[in-house]
């Protein structure tokens, strides 16, 4: 595990895994929310991010935080791990909920009240954007191995985090206790896979 892709609906706790992640592994963490915006709320061109991507890409070890899904085939192929938190809309709610007023390292600015453009994003993911996230898994795994990790509840995730002794070797081919599926062996049934 030394390229780790981290995704799922936003407010699902993917940074703040994507961090506890780090802190135990030792690999640099990649926001893409910190890459694509600047600031003062306005972004960089698709065309920039692309390049900025791509040399994260090509490092030999990260974590990249974050969905983005024009860029998710690009970031699958590059990636050996992936943690899907594939948690029900009203989790995913109340997360962005707590996390308004508050300064977060994966985002250059504070939110002060939940934008309605974004809780309809939320609202519509479970339809709109996650077929669209397996759609890439299943593309990913018909042509490179892959590890996926699919988390559907809080618990999962944080027993996962606890699992992860301190200092975790990311290379020596050794899953410490986790339930990691190869994605050539998984089967989608609907709500997540297994």
């Amino acid at each position: 595990m030394r390229r780790v892709l981290v995704i799922g609906c936003p407010g699902a706790g993917k940074s703040t895994f994507a961090r506890r992640l780090r802190d135990a592994t030792g690999l640099p963490l990649y926001y893409l929310d910190m890459l694509w915006h600047k600031p003062d709320r306005t972004t960089i061109t698709r065309e920039e991010f692309d390049i900025r991507l791509q040399m994260i890409l090509e490092q030999n070890e990260w974590i990249i935080d974050g969905n983005f899904a024009r860029t998710l085939p690009m970031r699958l192929a590059y990636c050996d791990t992936v943690f899907f938190l594939d948690f029900p809309t009203g989790v995913c709610l109340e997360g962005v909920e707590r996390r308004i007023g508050t300064k977060h390292e994966d985002m250059p600015w504070v939110e002060h009240e939940f934008d309605e453009e974004f809780r309809r994003y939320i609202i519509g993911f479970p339809t709109r954007r996650r077929p669209q996230m397996i759609a890439a898994l299943d593309e990913a795994a018909a042509h490179h191995d892959v590890r996926i990790r699919t988390f559907t509840s809080r618990e999962e995730l944080t027993q996962t985090l606890a699992d992860i002794p301190s200092g975790f070797e990311t290379g020596d081919g050794k899953e410490h206790g986790w339930r990691v599926h190869h994605v050539a062996s998984m089967r989608h049934t609907g709500r997540h896979y297994e």
